[in-house]
């Protein structure tokens, strides 16, 4: 049996904490492990393989932390554009024996009872061997309405039903035969493709096109191009839902889409203080409770409140009422309008060649932190409306400035102009750290052109 692990969505009712470039999956928001490393660890005593399905802004996120779970093989799919679930996993397992069982998994769930999720998947494993799409259904404990339900008789899916309203979803609480649509699923790799081939072949062909001109078999980077000509579309709506030969297996696995900071205060609450804290130590409490308090480097403190969520990062605050989860997308729809950089990135980015931290950012300049690890270098890449000032404080770095290269050392510096491809290696043996600083048309993030990594 072959893992993929779906890595696409920003959790964007979880913002400021996930954004695009760092989003909630990758997050060590339950203690120092991500909810993305717990699904390989999880689904590695379960599956000979693992597969990726990521965008390029993520996928060196996966791999890296991958290696955290002591898996080193990169295999998968690389979305230059995202087209939703369908095609990722068509594309993802196109190169598979059509025998092959698949688990799909979103990596971004939790999973608490690990014994009864392996029961699951073995009753699960059955079912597919027999020809069956196979869902994976969490009995409801509350009335949700942030998730899709599946109404069911045993293992026959009798209805798929959308996010409902309050009292639809009290209604499906008290009938007792619906469960929540947990995203999860196990089938053949051959059924699942002929079942898309069936009821969506317009999107199968434009996957199957998009695959076939692809150099590289283990780890898809399709063609832009292809992927644009894939028409988008879930795999919920494309195959499950116009199936007929869909079955699910009812659990209780101890499961949470943690898709809201509602959601994260019951699992995080702590009845000896009476609140629900992450990355937060030793916060001042006075007569306060029921509180979600999310923060980072900054010592908080609380007196006479109760019921509130308050996330706090560097550049962003966040205060809500506790039961207004949902209501964060609202927010995030509002900063979209703005065209806002405060959905993109936190003021710490993780990228493949070290990281960079924002120190300080205005309309026409932005001053940044840089660290490169060793052997690695920046894309070599263009800005057309701004500059750039370059100051090693550590390590030793070699520059490129279209074709010419020079060495610099710590304490020495060198000003990029606008229009001039550039690049800088780390040849040292320790972080190469320097401080940038960018002038000029610093607001638009599109004024950067690419040209690859290779020197």
């Amino acid at each position: 049996m072959v893992n993929l692990i779906l890595c696409g969505g920003v959790g964007s009712r979880l913002w400021p904490i996930s954004r695009k470039l760092m989003p909630k999956q990758f997050y060590p928001l339950l203690g120092n492990t991500s909810l993305f490393e717990s699904t390989v660890k999880r689904n590695l005593s379960l599956c000979e393989k693992i597969l990726i399905a990521a965008n390029e802004d993520q996928a060196f996120l996966a791999f890296d932390q991958l290696k955290n779970c002591n898996y080193l093989i990169e295999e998968g799919l690389i979305e230059t554009v995202g087209r939703n679930t369908a095609p990722a996993i068509a594309l993802s397992i196109f190169a598979l024996d059509p025998e092959t069982l698949v688990l799909v998994t979103p990596s971004d769930h939790l999973i608490t009872k690990e014994l009864a999720y392996k029961k699951a998947i073995e009753k699960a494993q059955v079912l597919a061997m027999s020809g069956n799409l196979v869902t994976f259904g969490i009995k409801p404990s509350y009335a949700e309405t942030g998730f899709g339900y599946i109404k069911a008789n045993g293992n026959i899916v009798e209805q798929f039903c959308e996010k409902p309203d309050i009292k639809t979803a009290e209604s499906y609480l008290a009938d007792g035969s619906y469960l929540w649509n947990s995203g999860m699923f196990l089938f053949k790799a051959g059924v699942f493709l002929e079942e898309l081939q069936h009821h969506n072949p317009q999107v199968y062909e434009a996957c199957l096109t998009a695959y076939n001109n692809c150099t590289e078999r283990k780890l898809l980077k399709p063609q832009h191009s292809d992927m644009v000509n894939i028409p988008s579309i879930s795999i919920d709506y494309g195959v499950m839902e116009p199936s007929q030969k869909v079955a699910v297996v009812p659990c209780d696995i101890g499961w949470s889409d943690l898709g809201s900071f509602d959601s994260l205060y019951d699992e995080c609450f702590n009845p000896n203080i009476e609140n629900s804290l992450i990355g937060i130590e030793d916060p001042i409490l006075i007569n306060s409770r029921g509180n979600l308090l999310v923060g980072q480097e900054k010592k908080l403190a609380l007196i006479d409140v109760e019921d509130l969520m308050i996330i706090d990062s560097p550049d962003a605050l966040l205060i809500a009422k506790r039961g207004s989860g949902q209501d964060v997308k609202k927010v995030v729809d509002k900063l979209k309008e703005e065209n806002s950089s405060l959905l993109d990135a936190p003021v710490k980015v993780k990228r493949p060649w070290g990281e960079y931290r924002t120190l300080t950012k205005t309309s026409n300049y932005i001053v940044r932190h840089i660290s490169i690890n060793p052997g690695a270098n920046l894309s070599i890449h263009k800005h057309f409306n701004r500059q750039e000032h370059w100051q090693v404080v550590k390590g030793l770095a070699k520059v490129k400035l279209d074709e010419i290269e020079s060495t610099l050392v710590v304490d020495q510096k060198i000003t990029i102009p606008a229009g001039l491809l550039h690049s800088v290696r780390n040849i040292g043996d320790v972080q190469l750290v320097i401080i940038e600083i960018q002038s000029g048309e610093v607001v638009d993030p599109e004024d950067i052109l690419r040209i690859g990594y290779d020197w």
